[in-house]
């Protein structure tokens, strides 16, 4: 057997990359660390003006980003905007990243709040992905990354939409993993724990004022290790799963959760 050598750190030399919700918070240290490792990067969202900026940013320090407004929960939208950038070249990765949250039970969690998590942070995925594995399979394979959460396969209180969504987006992941093994797409999840992004500072704010800091240290001590990760935290281990070191990675999930899961006690 041949021994098969890699270029360490993780590169991304020469990929091209669509990231959904790339205009803030996780996306955008995905995109961020993506353009760092040499991919060209499709920043798709429905905020112009903060897909712009992102894109800008990204440019300004020598990588290659483009803004792409769509809304990812729409099937045209989704169409257009997808046949456009594989009109431009081969893609290589879609990182599934596009999502809300929502806090309530499953009483106190009307009808339409249900179907707009639902629409938002399952239906974009299915939308994105069905969009790229033709495209992929022609081109010789590709990888597809899924952002689920621990509220996926933990019990969460008061996240029975948000929990139920990313659970769905799990199952979708070991699903087109299972269906493309034999046209080199490898999809995989990460299921992070709580994540320091701009959302949970306006979610704390809105709900406590006043109370910032206790609640920031209060959310940061639901994980074992003592804090919520950071949004370059999950950039990282999204560049390692969606690089070819990861080549033999398919139909997982990682948990990238500060030992919440195991370790709680």
């Amino acid at each position: 057997m041949t021994e098969q050598t890699f270029q360490l750190p993780q590169s991304l030399q020469g990929k091209t990359s669509i990231i959904t919700g790339g205009a803030s918070g996780i996306g955008l240290a995905i995109a961020r660390l993506f353009a760092r490792q040499g991919s060209s990067v499709y920043i798709v969202d429905r905020n112009k003006e903060a897909a712009l900026a992102a894109a800008g940013d990204i440019t300004a320090s020598g990588g290659v980003a483009e803004a792409c407004i769509c809304d990812v929960a729409e099937g045209e939208s989704v169409r257009q905007t997808f046949n456009g950038i594989f009109a431009r070249g081969r893609v290589h990765i879609l990182v599934n990243n596009a999502g809300i949250a929502h806090v309530g039970t499953i009483t106190s969690t009307g009808e339409e709040d249900f179907d707009r998590v639902m629409r938002v942070n399952v239906r974009s995925a299915y939308l994105c992905t069905r969009a790229v594995v033709d495209h992929m399979k022609q081109s010789g394979g590709g990888v597809i990354l899924n952002m689920a959460s621990i509220a996926a396969t933990a019990g969460i209180p008061d996240r029975l939409a948000y929990s139920t969504s990313k659970g769905a987006v799990l199952a979708m992941t070991f699903s087109v993993a299972r269906d493309y093994l034999k046209d080199n797409i490898r999809c995989n999840a990460i299921s992070p724990a709580r994540v320091h992004t701009p959302f949970v500072d306006g979610f704390v704010a809105k709900n406590y004022p006043g109370r910032e800091p206790e609640m920031m240290d209060i959310l940061g001590r639901a994980q074992p290790i003592g804090r919520m990760a950071q949004p370059e935290e999950v950039a990282s281990l999204a560049v390692w799963l969606c690089s070819d070191e990861a080549g033999f990675v398919t139909g997982q999930n990682y948990p990238l959760d500060g030992g919440f899961m195991n370790l709680r006690g």
